[in-house]
């Protein structure tokens, strides 16, 4: 069984319709990525999948459940989002910070317990805090914010995680940090991951699967490790137009004709 199935899914904003009719799948252990141009409804995605925005058609299960039906805190539960803007309360610490990710689990009015703050700050040190919970996230830069905010997706235990351009105010190396710690998370603890990202060799390099969007519908998707050379280069330039994808020490790049 799927960990996700959604079919026909369609939403918008108010009366614009964003996406019309996705039908999208993500197994156990897989890591997908989310390619599409500006305005193409990658976030808008997401946002439906989460159940922050109302789906005007269509059904989504998680293992087999219609989770859009239940009330939020049920429904954290089930998916986790981690949107492209934190909103983490200015003074908070490190560890106030991921434990926040527990909120779904714990009784009304009532607080994290001894059990909840030790696997709060392993999360941390799994993402490279180590002895730091009560550093305040204010002091962070936006990319280590985006490691913390990680840190509480993992807390959370979902099976099913949800990222939209996590890695876009990032440096180089701690991209590549980023997105090979979410790929081994999902692997190791048998979740189905989607991340949205503007850069298609970072899909094609840490994605088990890459699915095109084009003006709100699936217009093709990816294997990168099955997917023949021709193919990879045909459905990448529906997106994108005049590029080439080049084979180097068996990954694909994708580079812009001249």
């Amino acid at each position: 069984m799927n960990k996700l199935d959604a079919k026909g899914l369609k939403a918008g904003y108010g009366k614009k319709e964003v996406l019309r009719g996705i039908d999208i799948s993500m197994g156990e252990g897989e890591f997908c990525a989310l390619l599409g141009l500006n305005g193409s409804g990658k976030t808008t995605l997401l946002k439906a999948l989460c159940g922050l925005i109302p789906a005007k058609e269509g059904c989504c299960r998680i293992d087999g459940k219609p989770y859009l039906e239940f009330n939020e805190r049920k429904r954290s539960r089930l998916i986790s989002y981690t949107p492209q803007r934190h909103s983490v309360i200015s003074g908070t610490t490190l560890l106030d910070a991921v434990l926040m990710g527990y909120n779904p689990y714990l009784p009304l009015l009532s607080s994290p317990g001894r059990r909840e703050r030790l696997s709060a700050s392993a999360a941390l040190e799994r993402v490279g805090f180590i002895g730091m919970d009560g550093t305040g996230f204010d002091e962070l830069s936006e990319g280590q914010k985006q490691l913390v905010i990680l840190a509480r997706a993992i807390v959370q235990e979902s099976p099913v995680m949800l990222f939209d351009e996590p890695v876009s105010s990032l440096d180089f190396v701690n991209c590549h940090h980023v997105l090979r710690l979410i790929r081994d998370i999902i692997r190791e603890n048998k979740r189905a991951g989607l991340i949205t990202l503007h850069d298609p060799n970072l899909a094609l390099y840490y994605c088990d699967r890459v699915l095109l969007i084009d003006k709100g519908v699936i217009a093709g998707e990816i294997l990168p490790e099955r997917t023949p050379l021709p193919q990879i280069r045909e459905r990448l330039s529906l997106l994108y137009g005049s590029i080439d994808v080049l084979e180097y020490d068996e990954s694909y790049y994708m580079v812009k004709r001249s």
